[in-house]
């Protein structure tokens, strides 16, 4: 069976529709660290004009998730069973990058962190998650 990181590798950023949708590039997805980038739309901002939390959060898990990955077997998949996130500071526009990485990966249980920096390198967000680890 091919992983998600492999058809990432092999197809791009087609493989995920989210990444489609939103014009989000793959940066990095090894060395146990994924980093993705996306350029702020004005289709991402609230009725304030600020970036939606909801993209914050995705984009940090996304990133979280293409670390999880390189740590999973050939037969293991995940599911999310937590994930929070803290809002330090807005953008509006310019570009956003989210870096994940695993904090602790246990037999059943993965833990992630997830942080977004706007395009001068200021952090934004930081999120954390836990994943289920099971068997196909």
């Amino acid at each position: 069976m091919t992983s998600y990181l492999d058809r990432l590798r092999a197809e791009g950023e087609g493989a995920n529709p989210f990444f489609t949708m939103t014009g989000t590039k793959v940066v990095r997805m090894d060395g146990g660290v994924g980093e993705l980038s996306v350029a702020v739309r004005p289709d991402f901002c609230n009725g304030e004009g600020w970036v939606q939390g909801g993209l914050y959060a995705a984009l940090a898990d996304e990133a979280i998730v293409l670390a999880v990955y390189q740590t999973l077997g050939e037969d293991e998949t995940i599911a999310t069973i937590t994930e929070s996130t803290s809002f330090l500071r807005g953008v509006n526009a310019g570009s956003l990058r989210a870096v994940g990485r695993v904090v602790k990966r246990g037999r059943r249980v993965i833990f992630g962190e997830g942080q977004v920096f706007d395009g001068d390198g200021k952090l934004c967000t930081i999120t954390t998650a836990s994943y289920a680890v099971s068997t196909r």
